[in-house]
Formats: C-alpha cells, sequence, structure tokens
C-alpha cells in the first residue's frame, strides 16, 4: 500500500519522508497523534480530531501549530496522494505532533515541534471480531491518561498478545478491575438493556466514535450510557462492540474464546452510527 507524508509541510512518499533523529518522538516519545479514517478521498470528522489533538497536546505542554497549518498540511498530504494514486476510497490519515528535534533526554528543546500528516490506503475490517482480555492494566491515573501520545509500547505488546490468542484486539482493564479500553478503540457492552461504555474517569481514550455515538444515541433514544463495569461482565456479557476511527462502530463475534451471539442494541447503535456518519463528514 502506498504512503503519502508531509513532514513540516513538505510532502515525500513514504521511502524520502524523514525526520531528525534526535527528534523528541523518536527518542523519548513526546508526541500526541490522531487518526482519522478517509472515505472517498475525505477525512471524517477532522473537526473533532484537530480539537481532540490540541487537548493531547495541552496535557504534554507541547506547542500547537495553528489551524490553518493542520487543515493545509491534511489538504495537501490528501491532494499529493491523489494526483499519485487516484481518489481514496477508504483509507487512514494519521496527524502527528512531536516534541522536534532535542536533546537525548527529557528536556526539550523550547518551541520546537514537528509535524507529520501520513495518509495510506486501509484494510476493511472483517466482519467476524474476536477480542482478548489482556493481563495488563491501563493507569486511570497516569500523568498523560487523557493524552492521545505517540507512547504506543504497551498498546504493540498487548495486541500482539491478543493476535498470538487468535484474536483482532486487546482489551485493558485498568487498575481497579474496572474495564477500560481496547489497544485502539473503546469498548461498550449491553447491560439491563442498556449500551454501557466505560467513562472516561476509567482511563480510557475520549475516543471520537465513542463520542458520537454517544451524541447520536442520546438524540435518537438509543439507551447509550457511560458507566464503570468490572471486567468480569466480558464472561458472561452477550452483545459487545468496539468504536474506533476505522472501525466505527463494530459487533464483536468472539470473546476470550467464548462465541457470543451478538444483540439488537449493537446492531442498532452500528446502524445508527453508519447512517449519521453518511449524512455528515465532519459531524
Amino acid at each position: 500500500m502506498t504512503t503519502t507524508i508531509s513532514v513540516d509541510g513538505v510532502v515525500r512518499d513514504a521511502a524520502n519522508a524523514t525526520v531528525s533523529a534526535v527528534d523528541h518522538g523518536l527518542t523519548v516519545g513526546d508526541g500526541v497523534f490522531e487518526t482519522c479514517k478517509v472515505t472517498d478521498g475525505r477525512p471524517f470528522a477532522l473537526t473533532r480530531h484537530l480539537a481532540r489533538l490540541t487537548r493531547s497536546a495541552a496535557v504534554l505542554g507541547l506547542p500547537m501549530p495553528d489551524d490553518d497549518e493542520l487543515r493545509g498540511a491534511v489538504a495537501g498530504t490528501l491532494a499529493a496522494h491523489q494526483r499519485a494514486e487516484g481518489t481514496l476510497a477508504f483509507g487512514r490519515l494519521r496527524i502527528t505532533l512531536t516534541g522536534g528535534p532535542g536533546p537525548l533526554g527529557s528536556d526539550r528543546a523550547p518551541g520546537s515541534h514537528t509535524l507529520v500528516v501520513a495518509v495510506s490506503p486501509a484494510a476493511v475490517w472483517p466482519s467476524r471480531i474476536a477480542v482478548a482480555t489482556v493481563p495488563w492494566t491501563r493507569n486511570e491515573r497516569s500523568a498523560v491518561a487523557a493524552a492521545k501520545t505517540i507512547s504506543y509500547a504497551e498498546n504493540v505488546v498487548a495486541l500482539a498478545e491478543a493476535h498470538r490468542r487468535g484474536a483482532h484486539e486487546g482489551l485493558f482493564a485498568n487498575t481497579r478491575g474496572d474495564l477500560c479500553e481496547g489497544t485502539g478503540s473503546n469498548v461498550a457492552v449491553a447491560v439491563d438493556g442498556v449500551l454501557v461504555t466505560p467513562p472516561l474517569s476509567s482511563g480510557c481514550l475520549a475516543g471520537i466514535s465513542r463520542e458520537l455515538l454517544l451524541e447520536w444515541a442520546a438524540k435518537e433514544g438509543l439507551p447509550v450510557e457511560e458507566a464503570p463495569l468490572p471486567m468480569a461482565v466480558l464472561e458472561t456479557v452477550q452483545d459487545v462492540v468496539l468504536t474506533s476511527s476505522t472501525r466505527d462502530v463494530q459487533p464483536v463475534t468472539v470473546v476470550d474464546g467464548r462465541e457470543i451471539a451478538g444483540g439488537e442494541l449493537g446492531r442498532a447503535a452500528a446502524e445508527l452510527f453508519a447512517r449519521r456518519a453518511a449524512e455528515d463528514v465532519d459531524p
């Protein structure tokens, strides 16, 4: 798959796009990012993603480019990809902001930053989705719990463990033993006639698809709520969905090797999201 990349406004193909070897994103994982799905060449919910990028950057104390620079980099990268490859039917747009070149330790070079925008095709998720709980926890009291940072090593390890067990996604508990989130997704389960997703206080990321589902469900009377959930709920639950930028709302079919039936709430949530997302590319 061809990837088109812009580094600080200069567009290159993946083989020729470079950042400094002492960029803080590389040396200490000092950076934040966003991922949007792209359909028919257009990024979905870009305004919300840029707002969350701003919030994440504030948590880390990173200087933010202005909105025109961000949108210009996105538009330029998408346009370059389209010129080279044609209109992207379904893809992934990633916006990464780092602390820029700096010292090898944790101190930053004042005012420095690097902005990388990358666009590539993406594969559609299969209809049959398995999840597995992983033995590690999210720290809901972490200094960066609210930020979408590029420090993803624990997600890499957890996802590899999920794959080893035949699953597409791994699910974390938090330090209290409550259900938290996936390695790259939010999760919701049907309990007593309500689709319940862990609250942000659980340590989960404030996912954009999660946010939209909560808003749209409230407007249309679909019972979707935030509430703490014990991890043990996954041992018996029959209706589970994942939400993320490339998944939208995706019903789960297997939990820790156990086939689940799915349910009307999960299917209704997926249908609601698909319908509302088709109505507005930047809700």
